[in-house]
């Protein structure tokens, strides 16, 4: 791949934007998103994922030179492989954690949103700003942000198209955590290799359960969860866990991953 790399250390993949200088999301790298989670998601050596844009910026969105020209009839395929990229990042089946510097705008923040987790910059600026460009969020952004940051404040930010900055970020809950610029990698990637040795199956359909869920009403969503927790009953990390804890309590389990 041309503008993402694929790091696998310990457990725990990296997917890294390479595309400078603000990793620019063009058509084939948005390919290349999709392929590197693909591979996240198929590879059992890898337990979690961090997706990092280095250290001076996230994804300052998408290529809009690549856009500019294009009809409506051809922006419905563009935006169809868009939206099939992102999503490829949001059901990878491991915790999944971004962590963002500098800028991660349209659909930088769109990608962020993909992510179990945000760590951020403590100096980070992030919005969707399509509306400036007279059009709205294409790669999920109408949806994954009202699901996260509900829909008024969602509203705001995508009808305004204004950029919050990290304070405002961290307390409409945008992101999870801030740090300083040079650790938020390191701090994303540690989140990231506490699942390393967890329970791989009942982490994929804790995530299942919840994004499901989230898709559907109260009831339904209670019956995905049953379904999934009696299913866990047959896997050899349930015996493991329940024989650990009443033996050493809780947190001292070994799991093998079935």
């Amino acid at each position: 791949m041309e503008f993402i790399q694929l790091e696998v250390a310990d457990g725990v993949a990296t997917i890294r934007l390479a595309r400078p200088p603000v990793n620019a999301l063009n058509f084939q790298m948005q390919a290349e998103i999709k392929a590197a989670a693909e591979v996240c998601d198929r590879r059992d050596d890898i337990r979690a994922v961090v997706i990092y844009g280095g250290e001076k910026a996230f994804a300052a969105g998408a290529d809009i030179k690549e856009m500019e020209g294009l009809s409506a009839s051809e922006m419905i395929e563009r935006g169809a492989a868009i939206e099939d990229s992102f999503t490829s990042v949001a059901r990878i089946t491991k915790p999944v954690v971004a962590a963002i510097t500098g800028y991660a705008l349209g659909g930088g923040c769109e990608l962020a949103l993909c992510a179990d987790l945000r760590i951020a910059a403590d100096n980070v600026r992030m919005g969707q700003p399509e509306i400036l460009l007279g059009i709205i969020p294409g790669g999920g952004g109408t949806q994954r942000l009202p699901r996260l940051v509900g829909p008024s404040i969602a509203k705001d930010l995508i009808y305004t198209g204004r950029i919050v900055d990290a304070k405002e970020a961290l307390a409409i809950g945008l992101v999870n955590q801030l740090v300083a610029p040079s650790d938020v990698y390191t701090t994303a990637l540690a989140w990231a290799k506490q699942f390393v040795a967890g329970p791989k199956v009942a982490l994929a359909v804790a995530k299942e359960s919840i994004d499901r869920g989230l898709e559907t009403s109260l009831e339904s969503g209670l019956e995905i969860e049953a379904r999934y927790f009696a299913a866990l009953f047959d896997t050899d990390d349930r015996k493991i866990g329940m024989a650990s804890f009443r033996a050493e309590g809780p947190g001292k389990a070994k799991f093998v991953g079935h």
